[in-house]
């Protein structure tokens, strides 16, 4: 297939790291590839680790920062939900939400605001897909890895039928991109979150305040998840459903 030529009518950018993130530009890079039309409505500021959030306790500011291009002071959730009830004339064919500065693995994905974007789209009935870059801590991001890769694993998964119940999850590995394996299919699995910490300190004035950090562990899950693929070199697919029912759990208590 020409990668150039336009697969979708209508796609939605948006993201968790803000309108003015790396990422995001290489995911406008890809999509402009990939469509015909492109839409960008991004949080004004980063929004990491708000997961599903939307805000229901105070309005939402938008700006307009070009045609087709608005920045939203608040969660990727509001930003999905704003762009397809009331800024855009037409629903997006596709949903993309992503770059983010990281991967999105596990466990984790239930914290990520990248994910959360995707997971909102699919509750309104648009096919979404998250997208995530992982990095070495203290090296740069290699963005030119998703951008070389991007556009060729956007095209295959759209050819599947996966949009009537998940949402997919992408990780692209910290390789250059002519040392990507290629492709795997995965589960979740649990990933590398093993807890979060709290940190407290005074201001200036002797109040106490806190930042919270989460911690990894350095062990990575067995083949066939997203993690163990990634960290071998791999871009990961993972399909990912808002059913999170422990059956074997459910089965005890009945």
């Amino acid at each position: 297939m020409d990668p150039y030529t336009p697969l979708f009518d209508r796609v939605l950018l948006t993201n968790d790291d803000g309108i003015s993130a790396p990422g995001l530009a290489a995911l406008e890079a890809i999509a402009t590839k990939l469509a015909r039309e492109v839409w960008v409505v991004a949080p004004a500021h980063d929004q990491s680790g708000v997961s599903h959030a939307i805000s229901i306790h105070h309005p939402l500011r938008v700006e307009t920062l070009g045609e087709r291009r608005f920045a939203v002071q608040g969660t990727p959730g509001d930003c999905v939900v704003l762009a397809l009830q009331h800024l855009m004339p037409h629903k997006p064919t596709l949903i993309l939400s992503g770059v983010n500065r990281g991967a999105n693995l596990g466990v984790e994905t239930a914290f990520s605001g990248t994910v959360g974007a995707a997971m909102a789209g699919m509750l309104l009935g648009v096919p979404s897909i998250a997208l995530s870059q992982a990095f070495t801590k203290g090296q740069p991001v290699k963005w030119a890895t998703v951008e070389a890769l991007g556009v060729d694993v956007l095209a295959r998964v759209a050819q599947a039928d996966w949009a009537a119940g998940s949402c997919l999850n992408i990780n692209f590995p910290d390789v250059e991109p002519a040392a990507c394996k290629g492709t795997q299919y995965t589960s979740q699995g649990t990933g590398r979150l093993n807890g979060i910490q709290v940190t407290g300190q005074q201001d200036p004035r002797n109040v106490e305040y806190f930042w919270l950090n989460m911690s990894r562990t350095e062990s990575f899950d067995e083949e066939g998840t997203e993690t163990h693929g990634v960290f071998n070199g791999y871009v990961t697919v993972t399909p990912l459903t808002f059913e999170r029912t422990a059956q074997a759990v459910l089965d005890c208590l009945k």
